[in-house]
């Protein structure tokens, strides 16, 4: 015999499919469910766990559940594409705003991703990134000043990437990349429109140029709606 938290998964699942509620409308309560389906809370939520796993649905803290629209942005991970390029390519309603640039000593987190001594200086920039008219992604970057001598709020607003190929004349070539999720932090609550949202996807990547200089360390913080995560892969 079936599980019954599965067989409701699949009923709900068919509801969802079938447009039974519309894409940014919330679910009916654990309790409602609970009692649609003559089940405890405790089946109830493993059958939501699954259709958060799936990514049909998106759990509000105080508020419940509500279905994702499925049409989500495709972010390219294995690409290295500025922000602008992205928002170009996808037609999105994107402004950016920047939060920070500072030339300054780097901490020691920072220092070990860059592997850099004590006496080098790096440009700090944090960006936020809105679409939509909604605060949806941090960006953190720390460019190396020996390969980037000067930057300006400017140029950050507009395409750094643009500014270092077309101006410093750099080629950039590769990047390491790693991807996390974890919960938010104030910083992201503050600056975002985190309301309700208890996770965020973190990616950080470390930047080469074509001689293998690594020159930029880069933490890009996500809300988790907004973008699909994507790659391609071959097997060899």
């Amino acid at each position: 015999m079936q599980k019954k938290y599965l067989a409701i998964y699949q009923d709900l699942l068919k509801r969802i499919k079938e447009h039974h509620w519309r894409e940014q409308e919330m679910l009916p309560s654990e309790n409602e469910l609970s009692t649609m389906y003559d089940a405890s809370r405790e089946t109830i939520r493993k059958t939501l766990d699954i259709l958060v796993r799936e990514g049909y649905i998106q759990k509000v803290r105080g508020k419940g559940s509500v279905i994702i629209n499925r049409h989500m942005h495709h972010f390219p991970v294995s690409g290295i594409q500025s922000f602008k390029e992205l928002s170009q390519k996808l037609n999105l309603d994107a402004k950016t705003y920047v939060h920070q640039l500072v030339l300054k000593k780097p901490r020691d987190e920072i220092q070990d991703q860059l592997n850099l001594s004590k006496d080098e200086r790096v440009w700090s920039v944090a960006r936020i990134r809105e679409i939509d008219d909604e605060k949806v992604i941090l960006d953190k970057d720390y460019f190396v000043k020996a390969y980037v001598p000067e930057l300006t709020v400017d140029v950050c607003e507009n395409s750094i990437y643009e500014y270092l190929e077309g101006s410093l004349g750099l080629e950039i070539s590769f990047a390491e990349k790693e991807i996390t999720v974890e919960e938010p932090t104030d910083e992201d609550y503050r600056l975002l429109d985190m309301e309700g949202f208890t996770n965020i996807v973190i990616i950080k990547s470390r930047v080469y140029l074509k001689d293998a200089s690594l020159f930029q360390y880069t933490v890009s913080r996500h809300r988790p709606d907004k973008f699909k995560f994507v790659d391609f892969a071959r097997r060899s």
